[in-house]
């Protein structure tokens, strides 16, 4: 599995993977808490392609997984109880892997790409967030090292009643 930063060409191609991630949902087959046609939309990967900050897994050649990586904090970030009080914090938004590659490695693999690339650039400090109901993603990052440090409930990426997991590591 290759891990890099996204080029237009990507955009149809992460904009499917954030479909299947819906279809599945809605299916009962999922429990990310996303809205399809309120978040991720392909809007969501074109602004972020557009600042630099989409990145994709890509397994034979095909983009199987896709995140945001950048050090924008959201607000409900603001209600939590960092351990450590940094700006310099880098973020991993978005997660989405395609429903027919999970249990293949794609989440942990991101995680470790999103790790390289903080450390690279400098940070140590690094923060995420998923939903209270996304037990599979909670499992994963408390798996790989990251702390809950709270739950914060908030209208989120426009998604209301959200029960925001913020989580944290430091490297």
């Amino acid at each position: 599995m290759v891990f890099r930063k996204a080029k237009t060409g990507d955009l149809k191609a992460v904009a499917a993977v954030y479909d299947a991630v819906h279809t599945a949902e809605e299916a009962g087959r999922g429990c990310t808490g996303w809205v399809r046609g309120v978040y991720p939309t392909a809007e969501t990967a074109q602004t972020a392609l557009g600042h630099g900050e989409l990145f994709v897994a890509e397994e034979g050649g095909a983009v199987v997984a896709a995140a945001i990586i950048n050090r924008e904090q959201p607000d409900a970030y603001r209600k939590g109880t960092w351990s450590v009080d940094a700006d310099e914090v880098t973020v991993l938004h978005t997660l989405a892997v395609d429903p027919a590659f999970a249990g293949r490695g794609c989440g942990t693999g991101f995680v470790r790409f999103y790790e390289a690339f903080a450390l690279a650039s400098g940070c140590r400090y690094l923060r995420l967030d998923t939903q209270v109901k996304n037990r599979p993603a909670r499992s994963l990052y408390v798996g790989l090292g990251y702390r809950e440090i709270g739950v914060v409930p908030c209208t989120f990426n426009g998604i209301e009643g959200v029960e925001l997991v913020l989580m944290e590591k430091t490297l």
